[in-house]
């Protein structure tokens, strides 16, 4: 419950609606028939909505509904059989819909995220991988200086690009070492190999120990 307190918006998805109304005072009792599939809603007036039509197909999925919102919230729609298919306090941001806007069938789904971002959490949209790698490799520099730096490279995702970003902080100042521990794909020890000491010339301690590894595992099923 600690998460309405953190004074952050708040949107409620489906079971996350019906769990912030139950979890704030509101009332979820049992549908009596399961409701799925593509549903007209009819909207009020809600910041969820913004540059959407009066009715819209969404697409609802759900044996439990919200009969009563907690105080301080208001309904912001229905469907033919759903009394709240949106509810909210616009003053802390906390929404709730019983839909789903994550999925095509919800036409208008796309919007309503957008709004929520945008309109609700106040994001500018101005975040590109791009510009975050610049501003990580700028301030790589700034706190390593002139020290080394040793990186733990699998050759997954992660590690790897946290090698990449790294040497353009860094350049030679920067050593990896990588472990075949005997259980990776095939040739794949070899591809990490070829790819970080030849592509991206980056200092690269490999050793092959997969027989220690493989060793400890002999006899275990």
């Amino acid at each position: 419950g600690g998460v309405f307190e953190l004074g952050v918006p708040i949107l409620g998805i489906c079971y996350g609606a019906q769990m912030m109304s139950h979890m704030l005072g509101g009332l979820v009792e049992h549908a009596g028939k399961r409701e799925y599939g593509v549903t007209l809603l009819c909207m009020g007036d809600s910041p969820l909505f913004n540059n959407i039509g009066d009715k819209n197909e969404c697409l609802m999925s759900h044996t439990d509904k919200i009969v009563r919102v907690p105080d301080g919230f208001e309904i912001a729609a229905h469907t033919e059989s759903c009394p709240v298919a949106a509810f909210q306090n616009p003053d802390k941001k906390f929404f709730g819909v019983q839909f789903h806007p994550e999925v095509e069938h919800t036409t208008f789904g796309k919007q309503l995220i957008h709004n929520f971002l945008y309109d609700v959490c106040g994001v500018s949209g101005d975040w590109t991988m791009a510009d975050y790698a610049k501003r990580f490799i700028a301030s790589a520099k700034e706190k390593i200086g002139d020290k080394k730096v040793l990186c733990a490279l699998s050759g997954g995702v992660d590690s790897s690009v946290a090698a990449l970003l790294l040497h353009k902080a860094v350049g030679d100042n920067l050593t990896c070492i990588f472990v075949d521990h005997g259980l990776l794909r095939k040739d794949e020890a070899k591809q990490v190999n070829d790819l970080f000491r030849g592509t991206y010339n980056i200092n690269l301690i490999s050793t092959d120990a997969s027989e220690q590894f493989l060793g400890q595992l002999r006899g275990i099923s």
